[in-house]
Order: C-alpha cells, then sequence, then structure tokens
C-alpha cells in the first residue's frame, strides 16, 4: 500500500526537464572546458622548444626555399589540402626564420614532394632583435681584433656564449642610458621650459636668461649622453657570426642583434625543460618588439592589472552608495522604479557606447576643463584632454557599475531584519546601523559584484580604443619617477597604457605578419585568462572571509 504522504516516482512533475537542464549544463561545462584547454595547449606550445627539420624534396622541385629543393625549419602544422579519391593529399607548414632573406617566416609544401626529412645535428637557432629568428648552420666567428673562430672549433660554443652576454650587456647599456638618464634629462628640459613660458607670460623677464642658460647646460649633457649611446650601438657590430642557409649562402650576423641562441637538434628533455621556461619568464618580463609579434608582454600584462585595479577602486564606492540610497533611502515609488529599470538596463549597453560617451564627457569635457585650469601652460599640448589609464579606468567603471548596484542591492535586501531593528532599538541611528551592520553582513554580496565587475572590465577592448589604450607604450602607467602632472605622486594617470585585450586585437587584426602572430595571439590569451582569474581569485578568497566571519551574525 502507497502511503500519501510518500512522492510517487510516476507523479513527479517535470522530472525529464531537470535532465534536460542537467545535461545543458553539461555541455556548456564541457565547451568552456574545451575552449581553455585549446588556449592552454596551443598557448604553451609556443614556448616548447620544437626541433629543426631539413625536408628535401624531389629532384627538379623548386617549391623548397628561393626555388631550390630543400626547406630548413621549424614542423608548425600538418594540415588537409584537398581530398582526392577519397585519398586526403596533406601539407606540412615550417617556420623557417630568416624573415630578411627569404620575405617570410612560413613555407608551405605538399607532403607528397618531400623525399626525406632529418634532424641536423648542428643547426643555430637564433633570437634577433629585428626580423625575427634565423636558423641556419654556423660557419665562424668574426670577434673585432682576433682571428676568426670556426665552427669546427671546441672554442666556439663559449666564445658564441661570451660575446652574446656583452652584446647584451651593451644592448641594456644603451636602454638604461636612452630611457633614464636621457629621459631624467627630458624631465628635466621640460620643466625648465614650462617655468620658462609661466614666467615670459607673466611678464617676469628676469629670469629667462637663467633659464636659457639651464637649458644650454640640459641640452649638453644631453649631448653627451647621446654621443654615448651612439658609440655603444656602433660596437654592437663589432663581433660578427657567419651562418650558411640551406640555400648554400653565407649571412652574417652582427651579435649586437643577437638576443639568445641554441642548438635546437642537441637538446635533451631537462634542456628543453630548461629552456621552456625561459621562454616564459622572457615572454612575462620583457617588452615587445618587431610589432608586437616578438619579444614579450609585460608592459600590456601591468597596464592591464593597474586599469582594473583603478576601475575597481572607483566603481565600488559609486556603486554601493547608489544601492544604499535607492534600498535605504529613497522613498519607494514610480520613480524609483525607473531608476532601477535604467540601471538593469544600462548593463545590455554595447561597450562601444561608453567608450563615446568616455571620449565626449571624461575626455574632451573633464580632461579639457582640467588642462584650461590647472595646466594652461603646456598649451596646445593636453595633458588630461587626451585618453589615458584615468578616463579609461572611468569609463570602464561606469560600464560595471549597474552590476555593483544590483549585486548590492540584493545583499542589501539579504541581512536580516533582525538585525537592523535590534541595532535600531539599543539607540544607533539609521546610517550607524548601516555602516556597522548592514554593510559588514552585505560585504560578500558587494565582492561577489566587485569580480563580475573585474572579469567583464579587464577584458573589454572597444571602449579602451578611444580612451587611451595604444600599440606601443614607452613608460608604465605606475613608476618611481614624479611628475608635476601627477594627481597621485608616481602614478601616471594622465599616460596612455597598453592592455592585453588591445593587444590580442593587434596581435590578431593589425600584425604585418599574420602567420608569425597566431601563436603569440594563444600565448597572450592564455596570461590575460590567468591575469583574471587571479584578480577574481583574491577578490573570492576575501569574500570567503567576510562570509566566514559575519556567518554567526545572520542568526
Amino acid at each position: 500500500m502507497n502511503s500519501p504522504l510518500l512522492p510517487q516516482r510516476n507523479n513527479v512533475v517535470g522530472e525529464p526537464y531537470v535532465w534536460f537542464t542537467a545535461m545543458g549544463l553539461t555541455v556548456g561545462l564541457a565547451m568552456v572546458a574545451l575552449l581553455l584547454g585549446m588556449i592552454l595547449v596551443n598557448g604553451l606550445k609556443v614556448f616548447w622548444p620544437k626541433r629543426v627539420e631539413l625536408a628535401t624534396l624531389k629532384e627538379g622541385s623548386t617549391a623548397g626555399l628561393k626555388g631550390g629543393n630543400q626547406i630548413l625549419g621549424e614542423l608548425a602544422k600538418r594540415q588537409e589540402k584537398r581530398s582526392v579519391g577519397g585519398r586526403g593529399l596533406y601539407e606540412l607548414q615550417y617556420f623557417t626564420g630568416n624573415r630578411d632573406v627569404y620575405d617570410a617566416s612560413f613555407k608551405y609544401v605538399d607532403e607528397s614532394e618531400i623525399v626525406s626529412r632529418t634532424l641536423p645535428h648542428d643547426i643555430l637557432a637564433i633570437e634577433r632583435v629585428e626580423y625575427g629568428d634565423a636558423l641556419g648552420t654556423p660557419v665562424r666567428l668574426q670577434p673585432k681584433g682576433s682571428e676568426a673562430i670556426p665552427a669546427s672549433d671546441s672554442r666556439f660554443g663559449s666564445r658564441l656564449q661570451a660575446l652574446t652576454k656583452e652584446a647584451a650587456a651593451r644592448r641594456q647599456a644603451i636602454y638604461s642610458i636612452e630611457k633614464n638618464e636621457i629621459g631624467a634629462v627630458n624631465r628635466q628640459m621640460t620643466a625648465i621650459q614650462l617655468r620658462r613660458k609661466r614666467s615670459e607670460t607673466a611678464g617676469d623677464t628676469a629670469q629667462l636668461a637663467a633659464y636659457d642658460a639651464q637649458l644650454a647646460a640640459q641640452q649638453a649633457t644631453y649631448e653627451e649622453l647621446a654621443a654615448k649611446a651612439k658609440e655603444l650601438r656602433a660596437r654592437q657590430f663589432d663581433d660578427l657570426l657567419v651562418l650558411r642557409l640551406p640555400t648554400g649562402e653565407e649571412r652574417i650576423l652582427p651579435l649586437g642583434q643577437v638576443i639568445d641562441n641554441y642548438w635546437p637538434n642537441q637538446l635533451g628533455f631537462t634542456q628543453r625543460f630548461a629552456r621552456f621556461t625561459h621562454n616564459v619568464w622572457s615572454f612575462l618580463s620583457e617588452n615587445p618588439r618587431e610589432a608586437n609579434t616578438e619579444g614579450g608582454i609585460f608592459p600590456a600584462i601591468f597596464g592591464t592589472f593597474v586599469m582594473t585595479l583603478l576601475m575597481s577602486a572607483a566603481v565600488v564606492p559609486l556603486g554601493v552608495i547608489a544601492a544604499i540610497y535607492l534600498r535605504e533611502y529613497a522613498k519607494q515609488g514610480f520613480f524609483v522604479r525607473c531608476v532601477r529599470i535604467a540601471v538593469n538596463n544600462l548593463a545590455g549597453v554595447p561597450s562601444i557606447v561608453f567608450g563615446v560617451f568616455g571620449l565626449g564627457f571624461f575626455v574632451y569635457f573633464v580632461g579639457g576643463g582640467l588642462d584650461a585650469l590647472f595646466y594652461p601652460e603646456y598649451a596646445p599640448t593636453p595633458v588630461f584632454g587626451t585618453g589615458g589609464i584615468l578616463w579609461a579606468s572611468a569609463t570602464l567603471a561606469l560600464m560595471t557599475v549597474p552590476v555593483v548596484i544590483v549585486a548590492t542591492e540584493e545583499a542589501i535586501a539579504a541581512v536580516p531584519r533582525g538585525m537592523k531593528e535590534g541595532s535600531l532599538a539599543t539607540g544607533a541611528s539609521k546610517w550607524q546601523t548601516i555602516q556597522r551592520i548592514v554593510l559588514p553582513a552585505s560585504a560578500p554580496g558587494i565582492l561577489t559584484g566587485l569580480i563580475l565587475a573585474m572579469a567583464r572590465g579587464a577584458g573589454e577592448v572597444a571602449p579602451l580604443m578611444l580612451v587611451g589604450v595604444v600599440k606601443l607604450a614607452p613608460t608604465l602607467p605606475l613608476d618611481t619617477i614624479w611628475k608635476d602632472t601627477d594627481l597621485v605622486p608616481f602614478v601616471h594617470l594622465d599616460q596612455k597604457f597598453m592592455h592585453l585585450g588591445f593587444h590580442i586585437f593587434d596581435l590578431g587584426f593589425q600584425s604585418p605578419d599574420s602567420e608569425a602572430a597566431k601563436p603569440m595571439v594563444f600565448a597572450t590569451t592564455l596570461f590575460l585568462i590567468l591575469l583574471v582569474v587571479c584578480l577574481n581569485l583574491g577578490a573570492i578568497l576575501l569574500r570567503e572571509r567576510l562570509r566566514r566571519k559575519f556567518k554567526l551574525g545572520a542568526f
């Protein structure tokens, strides 16, 4: 006998829909996992050192390098070209390097054209400052002032590494002179010119001669430093490496243009893993080169991190204050309902619209007003009247503030009524209750809104293209240098910056060498995801800590 108190399986309404929604969730999670896995594999594959093959083509073939019958390069991919009679015909894509010789970094060849594929033991892979990597067989070293060292000499490898390190030290010295010392002179000259302009505008001509003398002294210092950098740069062409290409011709490479070199076909697993970690660190710590297709992404990581923090610092107070007013102080009625509808609709406005608003309001109106009031001596060069990290952060804060408002309102509404009434009953004012009871208890919900805002804001690109992001920024928006335009010491809010999202867009659609840029797109996307995950993870850990802290207070 069936009890009327027990649920009957045959009478359960909607059980097929439960399975259907579970299937939808499983499919969604699988798609996300597949996407992340593809990005992870393709992103990390960029840094793993590959073997260099020598492919010999059929006799009489002209599909090789420079019309020859050989191809030397790293195998990038194998793909089906076409199908004939149900049988697939494949082609191989080789990364050949030597872009300055072949006018391209990649070469396609039909697999059926290849007679043999070998891994030559004496191939040298060279990372260069310009024109990408070079691949070939070393012939000899030609150090300035000493005899040439053939590649067969036992001293060749150690001498090559020593000369490469010397060239790297000179390159670092040139960078330090041009960025630090000459940069400091340029800042001094700019400050003197501004003071001179103020005196000239005020009619105080007594100091003009002194300012001119200071400018002349700084100019002399500049010319001395520039001459020193020029001398170091000329020495970068003293030591030479002769490399033989698979076409038979020899190329002379100045070691000053060589960043690193290794023997790809001589590396064991441990050495390859060490090279892998070295490549990852270089990618994270270096500046980009060669139209962003070479080098690292450190300025983009730093710019994205600083912009996200500034956006979070702006969006949380604005969103929390608005939510407190709407929930606790505003008289509930038609007008408040319209405001809530407008806030919810703002979350669906395309991001480019916020970019246009930020350009018109923040950059031209607010920034132009600040320039007219506080920085007239900089005219006609704008200070805050142009795109910068401040306006980019403010624009993204405005774009994401609806998320924080909605999340904060829901968190405030979830605070037990008894806690608020108990506070008021003890004599606390309404603001004291909000400050000491409501806000601490709703902090986990507020942080949930912040997490959603950071996740959206960190990956946005369209509005940033209008309000401050650039392809390449020579300096960071945060450093140890103070400028007279800084609203916060050492934080250059007026400065343009690099962003990982825009870096991906630039690599994928604006790169002069799209094939060479594809691996960099995956690698940069991987680290953008990791950065967003790290930022969100920090907020999640803080939220969980606050949730545990106020858990007992909710009962």
